[in-house]
């Protein structure tokens, strides 16, 4: 396999090439090495993966079809995993354009680019926010998502309904992957659980919203590299006889699968906190909020088609993922001072 990672300097997308480096795939990677956080923290993940041969880094924009389509012209990749998205719910509200870019045409060039240069599968980084307003839990990959209450969200789901489109249309293998509330180390400044040790260590207070009273299902980093390398080789089958009232709509007469990747246990805010508080040696200083806009109160996945096709679901306790987190954290900005 040459297997294509977008956003490889990204969280998700540098762990995940480290482990298929290190298992002797050939990785073409590809980041535009944007500022939305720091570069210098996307360009020390690059030089870690810099150290294996087997590694190829394009710098490239999504957005820009020729780059993109002369990157699969030259390296011709057998699998292409997308990871690229400009994320954040909260920065949606205030730069939209940037996710009509990178989520909606980036990801467009990448279906076509997949078009041209058949490819044996495509994964994309899809998200738990699709689920938006939904109560039911824990959240079904067969349960409707039509009610997103964030325009990250919307483009996710508007991911999912191309990449369907060009299963039906072209027969490529999509496979679609909602991640749930990712962390660990090398992690996204902009994540709570990353400002929050930072604050804390400073002294600063950490705002608490909706006074605390909110769950996430907590997924650390290896048990969604784990997942994503088990689904690398195998691509969904089309269903013949598919019909919508027998069928998992996250199944289809195309060759197209949705999953979703969580902890399956979802976590309190404040237990969270405390792990992190506990990790760290500090009790932090909390401001209690309001919920912020395009917030949700709980997400809780159901992995149980995830158990069934790979035999795999992720394990990791909040309060070992976090201990490792903060290892590294104290570790890294120690030697970056």
């Amino acid at each position: 396999m040459t297997i294509l990672v977008t956003g490889a300097a990204g969280f998700i997308g540098f762990h995940l090439s480290h482990y298929l480096l290190g298992n002797n795939f050939d990785v073409i990677g590809i980041d535009n090495l944007n500022d939305y956080y720091d570069p210098g923290l996307k360009q020390a993940r690059l030089d870690r993966l810099g150290l294996y041969s087997n590694f190829v880094f394009q710098k490239a924009d999504l957005k820009n079809k020729a780059e993109i389509d002369a990157i699969f012209e030259r390296y011709r990749p057998t699998h292409v995993i997308n990871l690229a998205a400009q994320a954040g719910v909260r920065y949606s509200i205030e730069n939209p354009d940037a996710y009509v870019d990178s989520n909606l045409i980036g990801f467009m060039n990448i279906l076509e680019a997949c078009r041209h240069y058949p490819v044996a599968h495509l994964l994309y980084a899809s998200s738990s926010s699709v689920y938006g307003g939904n109560t039911v839990v824990p959240f079904s990959t067969n349960a409707p998502v039509d009610h997103p209450v964030s325009l990250y969200a919307a483009t996710k789901k508007a991911n999912e309904l191309m990449a369907h489109t060009y299963s039906h249309l072209f027969g490529i293998p999509t496979t679609g992957l909602r991640f749930f509330t990712v962390y660990g180390p090398w992690g996204r400044p902009d994540l709570a659980y990353f400002s929050f040790a930072r604050d804390i260590l400073a002294g600063n207070p950490i705002k608490v919203f909706n006074h605390g009273k909110m769950e996430r299902d907590f997924t650390y980093i290896d048990d969604i590299v784990e997942g994503i390398y088990r689904l690398v080789d195998k691509p969904p089958v089309a269903i013949s006889d598919w019909d919508e009232s027998k069928h998992d709509h996250s199944t289809s007469f195309a060759p197209y699968k949705i999953y979703n990747i969580g902890n399956n246990k979802p976590v309190p805010l404040m237990r969270f906190i405390k792990a992190l508080e506990s990790a760290l040696g500090i009790e932090a200083q909390k401001i209690y909020m309001e919920m912020q806009p395009g917030d949700v109160l709980r997400t809780y996945a159901d992995v149980s088609d995830l158990e069934r096709d790979i035999n795999f679901k992720p394990e990791t306790s909040i309060e070992a993922g976090i201990e490792k987190f903060v290892a590294w954290y104290q570790e890294y900005y120690q030697s970056e001072s």
